[in-house]
């Protein structure tokens, strides 16, 4: 681990070392996609994922971007369902459907209470529907929401790193017995969670970040998630930027996903995902790049190994 225990990353300096917010309408999301994904049942389907516009997270993440796409002031009421409400006008009829906050679904100011019926309302023809939270927001109100929906509610959590000190670093103002609690609260209320998993967090070596990423996996499995998806750290965000710069941080490599998706999939113990997004930002080699993105997206969709990409450039 690179040491570096004279800064301290809180609030204050991560919000200093930001850039500009994106301009956005409350009354749409900022963004929608349909991509295919295995699903709980074993099936391969459509999943709508819908990216909210809503007031931006409490919590300052060291390493979240999401904040650009986020508001300074809580939107009105009635904005939420209506940004839904757009959005499924525009994609293709799907079964499962995700809504993304870049924060928590469940916090008063992001997601108006006042909301959840008529979001439920529209959302009455789906099979599944996923949001996400912070397990500081994961409540009594979680429960209020699942008992007005018809579809499966699943909730997705970032557990981001089990490295104790790491994790204090993040400035995620979350413990791992908080997110065992959440789990364990969701379970009780017939919630099933998946965990979102940084792969190469700041002052990390690439080796103790495959680790690292591989011990999470077990501890969220071991808690009783349905499902781990990992996510390869990026800079952009102004505090990873500077990190950088500092020598504190290195984005991962396209190899190391492979590594740690192909370890959470020999485990057997539930769907594990890699985050694809962007993925050529981990790569280096023109070479071999889009057989291991065909390689990650079929091990993400059959949940099964697949023959390792030869490249010179594994040698290097």
């Amino acid at each position: 681990m690179n040491e570096n225990h004279l800064e301290i990353y809180n609030d204050k300096w991560i919000v200093a070392n930001r850039g500009e917010k994106n301009h956005l309408n409350s009354q749409k999301p900022y963004d929608w996609l349909v991509e295919k994904e295995r699903t709980a049942s074993g099936t391969i389907e459509e999943v709508g994922t819908i990216f909210l516009t809503n007031k931006e997270c409490p919590f300052h993440c060291l390493m979240c971007d999401l904040w650009k796409n986020t508001t300074d002031k809580s939107v009105p009421v009635g904005d939420i369902p209506s940004q839904i409400e757009w959005a499924l006008l525009q994609m293709p009829k799907v079964k499962h459907l995700k809504l993304y906050n870049n924060g928590s679904f469940f916090d008063k100011k992001a997601i108006p209470k006042s909301d959840y019926s008529h979001i439920a309302k529209l959302l009455e023809g789906f099979e599944t529907v996923i949001v996400e939270s912070h397990p500081k927001f994961i409540n009594e109100s979680c429960i209020e929401f699942k008992n007005l929906l018809k579809p499966k509610l699943q909730m997705a959590i970032g557990l981001e790193t089990v490295h104790p000190e790491i994790l204090q670093k993040l400035n995620k103002k979350m413990t791992l017995d908080d997110f065992k609690k959440a789990v364990n609260f969701l379970q009780q209320e017939g919630i099933s969670s998946r965990a979102f998993i940084l792969l190469r967090p700041p002052f990390l070596t690439e080796n103790e970040g495959v680790y690292w990423a591989k011990k999470s996996i077990d501890f969220a499995f071991n808690v009783g998630v349905e499902s781990c998806v990992v996510i390869p750290v990026r800079a952009g965000n102004g505090a990873m930027d500077v990190l950088l710069k500092k020598d504190h941080f290195h984005p991962p490599t396209i190899q190391s996903l492979e590594v740690v998706l192909a370890y959470g999939l020999s485990l057997n113990a539930g769907r594990v995902f890699a985050d694809i997004w962007d993925i050529k930002y981990f790569s280096n080699c023109h070479k071999c790049i889009d057989k291991r993105i065909q390689r990650l997206t079929h091990m993400n969709l059959n949940q099964q190994l697949e023959n390792k990409v030869l490249c010179s450039c594994s040698l290097n």
